[in-house]
């Protein structure tokens, strides 16, 4: 999937934290604005994976849209490809099929047998945490 540069927008602003004395001149945070739902590379997939897509995308829009934001570095360009980065990451993702369900096994004899020897040794020895009685001849 290739989304096309017209389809991102980029917004750029004054980030918090380390740059010195640039951090008050250089707009380096980056808040990337993506639209999966009006994107053509999103619209050229085959239906289950565009369906999927957009539905496991649906509660991280924020009215229609996709808003990625990266400030941890001092540099703009920076910025810029991590944002890029989370957004492949975050389509990659969204897009993957489910995992295959879990087969139900029952535990083997055997191991149940040692946990509940494991459970009777314990019981044991916490008995053997007790009081110890007075003896009355003593």
């Amino acid at each position: 999937m290739v989304i096309p540069a017209g389809e991102l927008l980029e917004r750029f602003s004054r980030a918090s934290g380390p740059g010195g004395q640039g951090v008050n001149t250089t707009d380096s945070r980056v808040e990337l604005l993506f639209r999966p739902e009006s994107s053509i590379a999103v619209a050229e997939l085959r239906d289950g994976v565009r369906d999927r897509l957009l539905r496991n995308l649906a509660p991280q829009l924020t009215g229609g849209q996709l808003v990625l934001v990266a400030s941890e570095h001092r540099a703009q360009r920076q910025n810029r490809v991590a944002t890029r980065q989370r957004l492949i990451e975050l389509l990659r993702t969204a897009a993957a099929p489910p995992p295959p369900p879990r087969r139900a096994t029952k535990p083997t004899r055997g191991s149940q047998r040692r946990r509940l020897a494991a459970k009777k040794h314990r019981g044991q020895i916490k008995s053997g945490r007790g009081r110890v009685p007075r003896d009355p001849a003593g």
